[in-house]
């Protein structure tokens, strides 16, 4: 959805409103429909259903109630000793305040904006259709200030929530109602409810969860105006527009429900590429994959690398147990970090947490969803890699597989690929595993970058790997490591940086597999490997063998030779001085990169690299493929010759 003006919400005309909104916490009226009086009968939860229902003695009258009174009742019962009102319980009262006077200047927009402030003003005298748009204007400008004002709920208090909130939300029994009627009764009603919960000896223990059940409610609001919006009309001033908060990174567009803001980032150990030993195809990618999330520009919401066609936003990294998968993560997001504090550039490091599966039905997509979200904020770059990936995206017609996984999968493929997917060009996820086989094959399908992590791999690997471990000891007793070194070798020369891919690939000749040799060899009997039919007629072959090959592989392929094109070093002394490129606009920084890839396409063969990423591209889908079969093979054989030793052992 393409919002094409920006608004900013001014601090001091929040500030006029302020009063406004201290006065509905101090006190509103709200009758109970009768709906919401007899939820008692099916609940899952009567006693706090049952509580809510009697919240004014069964009576039916108009009753008024007190956020703020509520609130010091809750400070006395939970500590009756303290003078100074507990800080989460402070920070509470004052979040929901502040959300309050922000929806009501979202709404007073909404009512300049959508001419509903002149119906107003004549509604004594309007005719039956003019009513109709009046109330129809009324109900949406409602619902977009309870949006608002939950949203900005969320956005303030859920960094300081609890990280699981899965024991609230059992608590939890829903809205009994929500009113779009005006926006007073709106205000008046989710208040009322809000209050009734606090009110409650069941839901709040502790001042903590306060900030918790705050969250678990807003979030409960706001997932009910978004069932509810398609019925809403007039929405074209709510979608068109963005409104910033001043000084804040707070923002509204539309009804997006992105968390800006609450996605925090974690902790990583910092490692040098260079500590890191062998795996040359991982470190390339790994410093291509920074330098092109590090031009996305923040103005233009877009990547110039995307437009050249080198930018990865599902990429994976495969190898062996022990590798180095985790180091190599631990490297990106390093590196990553590192020129982001240079240039000034807020940064988050997201790895998609190990407790994403939920034996609650839903509950997996609804984690997956939230640790997606983020990825759909322009305003940092992200890095959000899922380590041993074949634990959440396994493939989902494996026997045993849970709903779990695949309701994950499902929300993966919907943001990866499709309406939902979002991709500026400044997140990238990665995908690392040991078993690439058993992934599931849609997934493998939206990876458009991929690597080996390989580990060491030549003596001087060898060499590297046991110098980093002594060269420690050495530090502390010069004396003590009494071994010689190489005459002809430098330590740590080898783990260099490669200059491009073709340094690593030029010994690509023909493929490795033999299922794939064979196809390649039946396509050069046909043509040349310079002819656009030779690939034809290989993919064709590879089709035959592997019948899920498709024109989503063909793309794959076509992206990795794009990737090789723009597969040149940034200038140095565009780090050394960001103004010379990363702090240009979006124009000048494309046109600067379309300048180095025709000098460096200058120095390629494109057929040459074709066949290369070809032949790259089917050994790994054959390799997948065969793992499999492979590893029960392997098994079996090593069974049996288990069993025939035992037996050789047994007759001695």
């Amino acid at each position: 959805m393409e919002h094409n003006s920006t608004f900013p919400i001014k601090q001091n005309e929040l500030n006029m409103l302020r009063d406004e909104a201290s006065g509905y916490l101090k006190s509103i009226q709200w009758e109970q429909g009768a709906r919401a009086k007899n939820k008692d009968k099916d609940a899952k939860d009567e006693s706090i259903l049952l509580y809510l229902s009697r919240a004014n003695n069964g009576s039916g009258a108009t009753e008024i109630t007190s956020v703020s009174k509520t609130i010091l009742a809750l400070k006395k019962r939970l500590l009756p000793d303290s003078i100074a009102i507990p800080v989460h319980l402070n920070q509470t009262l004052y979040a929901v305040q502040e959300a309050i006077a922000l929806g009501i200047w979202v709404k007073d927009s909404y009512y300049d904006a959508s001419g509903l402030s002149g119906l107003h003003e004549r509604r004594s005298a309007l005719d039956s259709s003019g009513k109709r748009e009046y109330e129809s204007k009324m109900h949406t400008a409602t619902a977009f200030m309870l949006f608002s004002m939950a949203y900005n709920v969320l956005h303030n208090l859920k960094p300081h929530a609890s990280d699981d909130l899965s024991v609230m939300k059992q608590k939890f029994a829903g809205l009994p109602e929500v009113s779009f009627m005006t926006p007073l009764k709106g205000i008046a009603c989710s208040l009322f409810y809000y209050d009734k919960y606090l009110g409650h000896p069941e839901i709040i223990k502790t001042d903590k969860d306060v900030i918790d059940f705050t969250v678990v409610y807003f979030e409960a609001l706001i997932d009910e105006i978004q069932l509810r919006k398609s019925s809403l009309e007039y929405t074209e001033t709510i979608v068109d527009r963005t409104y910033k908060l001043e000084n804040s990174d707070f923002a509204i567009s539309g009804w997006d429900n992105v968390f800006a803001g609450t996605a925090k980032s974690v902790e990583f150990n910092k490692i040098q590429f260079e500590q890191i030993v062998g795996n040359r195809d991982a470190k390339h990618f790994a410093r291509r994959l920074t330098e092109r999330m590090l031009s996305y520009d923040f103005e233009a919401k877009k990547n110039p690398f995307q437009e050249l066609g080198g930018f990865m936003p599902v990429f994976m990294g495969y190898g062996i147990p022990g590798t180095g998968k985790s180091m190599l993560i631990a490297a990106i997001a390093t590196r990553l970090k590192e020129h982001c504090d240079n240039l000034d550039i807020p940064f988050l490091f997201h790895p998609m947490p190990d407790t994403l599966i939920s034996t609650f039905q839903g509950g997996s997509a609804e984690k997956m969803v939230e640790w997606m979200k983020p990825m759909q904020d322009p305003s940092k770059l992200i890095f959000a890699p899922i380590d041993d990936a074949e634990n959440n995206l396994q493939e989902r017609t494996a026997q045993g597989v849970s709903a779990g996984v695949k309701e994950v999968i499902g929300v993966f493929l919907r943001y990866t690929e499709g309406a939902y997917a979002v991709n500026y060009g400044n997140s990238s996820i990665g995908l690392f595993t040991n078993l690439p086989e058993m992934l599931d094959k849609a997934v493998i399908s939206r990876v458009q970058g991929r690597f080996k992590i390989d580990g060491a791999r030549t003596e001087h690997d060898f060499l590297d790997q046991d110098h980093l471990w002594w060269r420690k000891l050495e530090k502390t007793m010069p004396e003590f490591i009494n071994m010689k070194s190489p005459s002809d070798y430098q330590y740590l020369k080898a783990q260099g940086l490669a200059k491009n891919m073709g340094d690593i690939l030029n010994n690509i000749e023909k493929p490795t597999e033999a299922r794939v040799l064979e196809a390649y060899h039946k396509a050069e009997k046909l043509n040349k490997v310079n002819e656009h039919e030779f690939f034809a007629n290989l993919y064709l072959e590879i089709q035959k063998i592997f019948p899920f090959f498709s024109s989503r592989d063909v793309r794959n392929i076509q992206s990795a030779i794009s990737l090789r094109l723009t597969d040149f070093d940034l200038e140095q002394d565009w780090f050394d001085n960001p103004e010379i490129y990363f702090k240009q606009n979006y124009e000048t920084k494309f046109n600067m990169l379309q300048e180095l890839m025709k000098q460096n396409m200058k120095g390629l063969d494109f057929s040459e690299i074709r066949r290369q990423e070809v032949v790259r591209y089917l050994d790994n889908v054959a390799t997948i493929a065969d793992t499999d079969f492979k590893r029960k093979v392997d098994a079996r054989i090593n069974q049996l010759n288990i069993e025939t030793k035992a037996r050789e052992q047994f007759g001695k």
